[in-house]
């Protein structure tokens, strides 16, 4: 059976999360549903991260199996076409070997958080972005941001339903950066590394934000990082505004 990497964007406001639900409607089960429009069977297809509800993607990767060979091209516009109305695309699709798998073969996810500092409630960018009605510290949150860089236990920032075998993984980059916004500025987090534990980009994101408010000392995140507990956590952060932004690859299938 061919396989096929696909290259996805979605808005994750309308979904239950990635992950197909019994009775919620999910980012797999709207692809399943297109290409089983276009080959009629039961279809199953597996990406590079279960996105949480509410939270987006501008390059999630999955791959499919078909019964018959298609042009990449041709197979990314039928699906857009029967994937309407959700909002829900496939930017590219490309051919790929039997071995290679959308979760296993990759090496990196990068995500992107955006928060919007005004105290008017947002409009145009509501579902996309984290409002706080106060003014951020960049660099006090770098500050603390820094002891979270490298390999780490970490349990603090890791959801009681998560299940990864284990809470130890590497933090390659968290760049912060101030940017201005359409609807007002806006803090950027970039956050990059093989893989993430269950809500740990929100679960970071939120203790940062109380650094930047000034509740919390930079060092403040060193402690709860090293106290390995749950409870030592800062807010969880909604996801408005958490995007997968990409999957790395040794070979990118797309490039």
């Amino acid at each position: 059976m061919p396989r096929y990497a696909l290259l996805v964007e979605y808005d994750g406001r309308p979904f239950a999360g990635w992950q197909r639900q019994a009775d919620q409607p999910s980012v797999q089960a709207a692809i399943e549903a297109a290409l089983a429009r276009l080959e009629p069977r039961d279809h199953t297809i597996a990406a590079a991260g279960r996105t949480d509800a509410g939270v987006h993607a501008r390059g999630q990767v999955a791959h499919c199996d078909m019964d018959k060979t298609w042009d990449p091209f041709r197979l990314s516009e039928a699906l857009n076409f029967h994937l309407k109305p959700s909002p829900v695309a496939i930017r590219a699709a490309a051919a790929v070997s039997d071995e290679w798998h959308a979760r296993f073969s990759a090496v990196e996810r990068r995500y992107l958080f955006r928060l919007l500092m005004r105290r008017a409630p947002a409009t145009l960018e509501a579902g996309q972005v984290w409002r706080v009605n106060h003014e951020l510290d960049v660099e006090a949150m770098r500050d603390g941001a820094a002891y979270l860089l490298g390999q780490h236990d970490f349990t603090t920032f890791r959801s009681v339903m998560c299940q990864a075998k284990s809470p130890v993984k590497t933090m390659d980059e968290i760049t912060i950066r101030r940017v201005k916004g359409l609807a007002g500025p806006e803090v950027h987090f970039f956050l990059r590394a093989r893989s993430f534990l269950h809500n740990q980009v929100r679960s970071i994101v939120g203790t940062l934000e109380r650094v930047g408010a000034g509740a919390w000392a930079p060092e403040d995140v060193r402690t709860a990082l090293e106290a390995q507990s749950r409870a030592a956590c800062g807010p969880v952060c909604p996801p408005d505004g958490l995007s997968l932004m990409g999957v790395g690859y040794p070979d990118d299938p797309f490039a």
